[in-house]
């Protein structure tokens, strides 16, 4: 096997066993990691006392020391009050008919989310992902923003057509952000369509929301925001936004994004689509609340977090993942695991499922492109022999815009493994690594770069550790 360095590329070795990774083969283009700060979260963040507020801002978005997460998904509303955690309407008075003049009121907060927006974007975050749950209640056939209901106008209605009132609602948004001096990257103006919920909700089907993209695309264009990026449709699972994507097919060229939810079916394969994907919310709704890395295996675990990244990316070719809600309060939502960070009586806690983003998020930055890892399997990454590393590794790999390459292995076994990463025709200038589990958080491990380009080091039992290697 002595050809092995010529023919790979770069070469990764666990306890003697060799994991492959071939640059030269290349999958999905990453977008980024995320969460988000829906009905009133944010609030919990801007309410804190300034110094706590900076530093949980900064453990986010800072790419050194916190999370370095770069899409942040907020929640458009539909309610036409405040009350719990509403999230308000822009247009809270029904204007009397589809073509009417609406008066828009914007309040300047967006229930707190504008600011934490406006901190994000300093970071240098360019990926806000704005998403309505619901259309206004009077634009639909139940006239409730809650409890289902069907946009006005498009097949199976017979209540008028709000299809254009609805878009210019969704364009107005965005310019509200845009005269604070946010842009917004990315427009969903659907959650979950295939559920009724109690709250902010609307349904649809594939057909539905092609006919409803119909006349949304072309506002946006007339009104210059083409580089805004049409999402459909944040199914409650895989399976579910699969069914969807069918009926999509007539309005593909005007849409960028499939986006998808996790809680009903999760990423096991690449869905079926000319677009890139991102599985855009999934959470532990239930599990009582827990900061462990790794305790078994649980739900809320850190080290489960880092694997359902790992077989979303890997498996299913994501482009994109977030978690749910970023923040939570036990007074409102219970001692659940539904939040990466827990804030009571200005008490800031954090979960180690954050630092299982970060592992990613740090090195894996917008723009990367996934290549070949032996031991990662899916979409081709598993060749020969190789496949299966070994003591229960799995490794991830991917080429930065920087031509910097990133290394991600996930130990679930019960040692700690050796690893040698050799990088053939790529001189090394130098190289980081960061590894997470439950006595470190992203912490700097020491590894060493031979005379001949060789980086060294080593990962923990039931740890993650994330390597990034600059090119000379």
């Amino acid at each position: 096997m002595a050809g092995i360095a010529e023919v790979w590329g770069l070469q990764l070795r666990q306890s003697g066993t060799e994991v492959n990774v071939d640059l030269s083969q290349r999958y999905q283009t990453m977008d980024g990691f995320g969460f988000s700060l829906a009905f009133q979260r944010a609030n919990l963040v801007v309410n804190l006392p300034e110094e706590k507020r900076t530093a949980l801002i900064d453990l986010f978005f800072n790419a050194t020391t916190g999370a370095g997460f770069t899409i942040l998904r907020n929640g458009i509303g539909a309610s036409p009050d405040s009350n719990s955690d509403h999230m308000n309407t822009i247009l809270p008075e029904n204007p009397g008919s589809p073509t009417a003049e609406p008066e828009y009121v914007w309040d300047g907060k967006d229930s707190g989310q504008l600011w934490v927006s406006q901190q994000a974007v300093t970071y240098g975050l360019d990926q806000i992902y704005a998403n309505a749950w619901s259309a206004p209640g009077f634009m639909k056939t139940n006239g409730n923003n809650a409890n289902g209901g069907t946009l006005c106008g498009v097949s199976g209605t017979n209540c008028g057509d709000w299809r254009q009132a609805y878009a210019d609602y969704l364009v107005q948004y965005i310019k509200f952000y845009e005269q604070e001096g946010v842009p917004v990257r990315y427009l969903g103006f659907l959650n979950e369509p295939d559920l009724s919920t109690s709250y902010s909700s609307m349904l649809s089907n594939g057909n539905q929301a092609a006919e409803f993209i119909e006349v949304l695309y072309p506002t946006l264009q007339e009104n210059n925001m083409s580089n805004v990026g049409i999402t459909c449709c944040d199914a409650t699972g895989w399976n579910a936004q699969a069914q969807m994507l069918g009926g999509l097919s007539s309005v593909n060229d005007m849409i960028e994004l499939i986006t998808s939810h996790s809680y009903t079916s999760s990423p096991s394969s690449p869905l079926n689509t000319p677009h890139r994907v991102w599985e855009s919310e999934y959470a532990d709704l239930s599990g009582q609340w827990t900061t462990a890395w790794y305790s078994g295996g649980g739900a809320g675990d850190g080290m489960t977090w880092a694997n359902n990244i790992y077989n979303a990316i890997v498996n299913a070719n994501v482009s994109g993942y977030l978690y749910w809600e970023g923040v939570q309060s036990t007074a409102i939502n219970g001692p659940v695991n539904e939040k990466l960070v827990r804030i009571d009586n200005n008490e800031v806690t954090v979960s180690k499922r954050l630092w299982a983003f970060a592992q990613w998020s740090r090195v894996v930055r917008p723009g990367a492109v996934r290549i070949s890892s032996s031991s990662g399997g899916g979409g081709g990454g598993c060749t020969g022999w190789f496949c299966g590393g070994g003591g229960g590794l799995q490794t991830a790999a991917f080429q930065n815009a920087d031509e910097s390459v990133a290394v991600v292995a996930i130990n679930g076994g019960g040692s700690s493994s050796d690893l040698s990463i050799s990088l053939a025709d790529f001189g090394v200038a130098s190289a980081q690594a960061w590894m997470t589990d439950e006595d470190n958080d992203a912490a700097a491990v020491d590894i060493e770069v031979s005379s001949d380009g060789v980086v060294t080091g080593s990962v923990g039992a039931n740890a993650m550790i994330s390597f990034l290697i600059q090119g000379s």
